[in-house]
């Protein structure tokens, strides 16, 4: 079992409101460089997504919930049919039911993923992303990087977080961005 964080990010580290669903001043920055930009499994997850799992956080889940069931597409297919965990103190399993095959973690998030025989597949959701770091329990990140540099804004390794030592697997330019992979780097 692995847990993969997937992220789009900005050249200097931002991964919040890639969308601009947040609506933040600078929020769509992934988006300006056109939909092909974001389509599609740009991610490079393939088999993980048919056999894995998907975490997401509420918020996450929620805007997930509205774009995912209404697309026809085979990558919505597969984002449809993955078995999604969802890390909410407030949703409830009659909330998730509007998205097939989503459940409400019960209990302990990292006990958890710590439990999870398959492999687990993070989006966005950063505070789900700081409590799995926090626990050392992310194998590997897949970050597709674009060409912007927005100076503010939530990053996915904070100043203040733990010292961690990753090993490059990867690296394809993808449109407009790049598409890196990295893991935990064996002693």
């Amino acid at each position: 079992m692995s847990v993969i964080v997937i992220e789009f990010i900005t050249l200097d580290g931002i991964v919040s409101d890639p969308d601009g669903s947040a609506g933040t001043p600078l929020g769509g920055w992934a988006f300006r460089y056109g939909p092909e930009a974001v389509a599609g499994d740009k991610f490079r997850l393939g088999r993980t997504l048919d056999e894995g799992a998907l975490l997401l956080g509420r918020a996450t889940w929620q805007l997930f919930s509205r774009l995912w069931p209404g697309r026809d597409d085979p990558f919505a297919a597969r984002m449809n049919a993955v078995p999604k965990l969802v890390a909410s103190r407030t949703l409830t399993h009659a909330d998730t039911s509007v998205w097939q095959n989503s459940q409400v973690v019960d209990g302990d998030l990292v006990d958890v993923v710590s439990r999870e025989r398959r492999d687990v597949v993070v989006t966005g959701s950063l505070s789900v992303v700081d409590r799995l770091m926090a626990a050392d329990l992310v194998d590997e990140y897949r970050l597709l990087t674009f060409p912007t540099v927005l100076g503010t804004g939530r990053r996915l390794f904070p100043a203040e977080g733990p010292h961690t030592e990753l090993e490059c697997l990867a690296v394809e330019q993808v449109g407009a961005a790049v598409l890196t992979r990295y893991r935990r780097a064996t002693p």
